[in-house]
């Protein structure tokens, strides 16, 4: 939730009522024996889906307790730090107050949003501060991390997923029996789908690892065992998994996220890899599926836009040809720009090209701007990694994160964190961006400060 939600709660209940002020009622609250004394502006600023939100009819008008005083048999110390955010949007915490407990009842009040905002402001690829770094603890590499909704994130382990929370709090892992983890995507804080060589795509409770349903694929009534790779949600409740499988069941499938089952199939046409897809992004203004296959075993990079309507691929585009005989010219990672009608692509040099999809060339423009991010390579260094985040493209490069902006992609930031080594892959989720470094298993944490408070 950015800024006061839901426009400052109808710009505080419409303080002006027709040209006559609205004096703010003055409402009491009595907390585990404390008393408290606030205004319906101040609670206003919870949120309709706050504790407080249920004070206030469908009309926005604050409902007054006949004893005009309302007990809440909770923590008062935390209610009083609580209160304190709602009137000042800053978070202060005593010293005697354990901050765990502080998040224990801002959860329970309906104000985790409120908490975080006050924490970190809207991520501003141009005004990123490193927050922390975490190791993980396990033996051999990570291989990829995504972020949460909520700002917390999970990495991926070899067979096993590690669970962190927003507080950076780490739940028991999630292990697989064996079964190599090839990518995970989040429903929600709790929810998190993992797809899996040969045990294809499970849903899981992040906090407690239980299994809250498989995703089936079947073929002609038979329930079939096959490889899931890539990962994306459309705008509903549709879940997109990339699938190899043994008999005709290459492509991507298609399940209902809330029931587990397969609601469609897309099968591969001749000559492309969409069962080897890396990446799958969902362009929800033209109902499209961005598949992008960028590790097949002749180097090829394959992207592809398919139309689940009308059950064709509407938009394709190959570098097999298109690029110098050389492997460091190979993209290794593409990311759609459905506002920009355009696909960047990155190669192992770390250049960014753009592929205009109203262009029915399909060429490539290499922009020199990347060029500004190149350093020595490491000995092992990793592929480039793109994220795109409200105008602001971001990519890896050995151990930096340069990022790029405007209409031209300036390159307007770089930003290089610990000590890690290269950066293997970056995530972007609850305004926080995650950087995994390939070695020590370590992965960092930038956050943008919080907006001054007026």
């Amino acid at each position: 939730m950015e800024g006061l939600p839901e426009e400052a709660f109808g710009q505080v209940q419409d303080m002006f009522s027709s040209e006559d002020w609205v004096v703010p009622k003055r409402v009491r609250f009595n907390v585990g024996g404390k008393l408290f004394e606030t205004t319906s502006t101040t609670l206003a600023a919870a949120g309709r889906e706050s504790y407080f939100g249920a004070m206030f009819d469908e009309n926005g008008d604050m409902q007054m307790n006949p004893a005009n005083e309302h007990f809440i048999d909770r923590n008062p110390d935390c209610f009083s730090v609580l209160l304190d955010l709602l009137r000042t949007g800053e978070l202060y915490i005593p010293q005697n107050v354990p901050e765990k407990l502080v998040y224990r009842e801002a959860l329970f009040y309906g104000l985790m949003d409120r908490i975080r905002l006050a924490k970190w402001g809207p991520l501003d690829g141009n005004r990123l501060q490193p927050s922390k770094s975490v190791t993980i603890h396990s033996s051999g590499d990570s291989t990829a991390i995504r972020a949460s909704p909520d700002g917390g994130c999970c990495v991926a382990h070899g067979s096993m997923v590690h669970i962190y929370d927003w507080m950076l709090e780490e739940y028991p892992p999630i292990t697989l029996d064996y079964q190599q983890v090839n990518d995970a995507c989040w429903i929600d804080p709790t929810g998190l789908v993992i797809s899996t060589c040969d045990a294809g795509n499970g849903l899981f409770d992040s906090t407690t690892g239980e299994l809250k349903h498989k995703f089936d694929v079947t073929h002609e009534g038979v329930v079939k065992s096959y490889t899931s790779a890539a990962l994306t949600f459309d705008d509903g409740c549709n879940l997109f998994s990339s699938c190899k499988g043994q008999s005709n069941e290459y492509g991507i499938g298609v399940w209902d996220q809330n029931t587990g089952q397969q609601v469609d199939f897309y099968y591969e046409p001749p000559g492309w890899s969409l069962g080897d897809a890396d990446k799958l992004q969902w362009f929800q203004g033209s109902n499209c599926l961005l598949v992008a296959t960028l590790s097949s075993i002749k180097d090829n990079c394959y992207i592809s836009l398919l139309d689940f309507r009308s059950k064709s691929m509407v938009w394709s585009w190959s570098d097999h040809g298109s690029l110098e005989s050389s492997d460091d010219r190979w993209v290794r990672d593409a990311i759609g720009m459905e506002g920009n009608s355009s696909i960047c692509v990155v190669n192992e040099l770390g250049d960014l090209g753009f592929i205009d999809l109203r262009s029915g060339s399909g060429s490539v423009r290499w922009s020199s701007q990347s060029q500004l991010t190149k350093g020595k390579m490491p000995k092992e260094p990793c592929y480039p990694k793109l994220v795109l985040h409200d105008g602001q493209l971001f990519s890896s490069m050995n151990d930096c994160i340069s990022v790029f902006c405007g209409s031209d992609w300036d390159l307007t930031s770089r930003l290089k964190g610990s000590i890690g080594g290269s950066i293997c892959d970056i995530a972007i989720g609850g305004n926080r961006l995650f950087a995994l470094h390939s070695k020590e298993n370590v992965f960092d944490i930038w956050e943008t400060p919080p907006p001054p408070i007026l």
